[in-house]
């Protein structure tokens, strides 16, 4: 099915982040203006890991990693996003047939050439459906819209589909400086506080070390962090983990708490390849 010029309108303004948007940007603005200064700033991140709850929870998390593109706004033209499916079941991967994402901070375009190359993989398809009421790439947006200048994004919804086919797909659209990939993933659920922090610190050693072995009870988007993994050591990426918390920090009750980390990819100096 060819790519429509809709717009796919926001699913959880109002209720992840607000939808008033100078509240938007005021709320956005504090995360990054409160996070510590900026590391490695002379090398720009090749991968986020990030949360994608409600900004109460997660937003300050969100923002450790999201700051490290400031130096470079003027670079990333292409934000490849993965979010696990939350409510629609997926096969494979799932792009959306419209042309853009809005936000109250405005439209972000759908980049077209770049669907077209992540198409031709057998296990990536467009479904509507599938991205109408998805929150996990929404939340990003306007992080992304608030720190870059202008870029458009490739968002997929990732379902049952084995990690290194979706490496795969993250290897085609790879790209060099221009091109960002986000992979939206919270970690453990509803445990109580001091268990899930030792949980999520076993996942976190898990993830640094490159163990591709990730299952949805470590984390939601276990299988494009498997991906990255998978990607991210062939290409020599170097990890850094950013920030980490979980919602009792913020706003939650201690007794069932999600976990959250933003976690950074770096890329050895001279190894950029343009997208083909």
């Amino acid at each position: 099915m060819p790519q429509r010029a809709t717009i796919r309108q926001p699913a959880v303004s109002g209720l992840f982040y607000p939808s008033d948007p100078t509240t938007l940007a005021a709320q956005i603005a504090a995360y990054l203006g409160r996070t510590p200064p900026i590391p490695r700033s002379d090398v720009p991140p090749k991968a986020l890991i990030v949360p994608h709850a409600g900004y109460v929870y997660s937003g300050p998390i969100a923002a450790q990693a999201y700051r490290l593109l400031i130096p470079f706004a003027d670079r990333i033209r292409r934000v490849v996003l993965f979010g696990p499916a939350h409510r629609v079941p997926v096969l494979g991967l799932a792009l959306p047939e419209t042309s853009a994402f809005r936000t109250p901070l405005g439209d972000v375009p759908v980049d077209v050439a770049a669907s077209a190359v992540a198409l031709q993989h057998p296990d990536v398809e467009r479904s509507e459906r599938a991205h109408l009421l998805e929150h996990a790439l929404e939340v990003q947006l306007p992080f992304l819209q608030q720190i870059l200048d202008d870029f458009a994004i490739v968002p997929f919804v990732v379902g049952w589909v084995e990690p290194h086919k979706v490496a795969e797909v993250m290897t085609r659209l790879w790209g060099g400086p221009e091109t960002l990939i986000v992979v939206s993933s919270d970690l453990s659920h509803y445990h109580p506080d001091a268990e899930a922090r030792a949980l999520d610190q076993r996942t976190l050693q898990r993830i640094l070390a490159f163990d591709p072995t990730l299952e949805p009870d470590d984390a939601c988007g276990s299988t494009a962090i498997d991906a990255l993994l998978i990607a991210a050591e062939r290409h020599g990426l170097t990890p850094e983990l950013i920030a980490y918390g979980t919602s009792a920090d913020t706003e939650g009750p201690r007794d069932r708490v999600v976990g959250y980390a933003s976690v950074a990819w770096f890329p050895a100096r001279g190894t950029a390849t343009p997208l083909h």
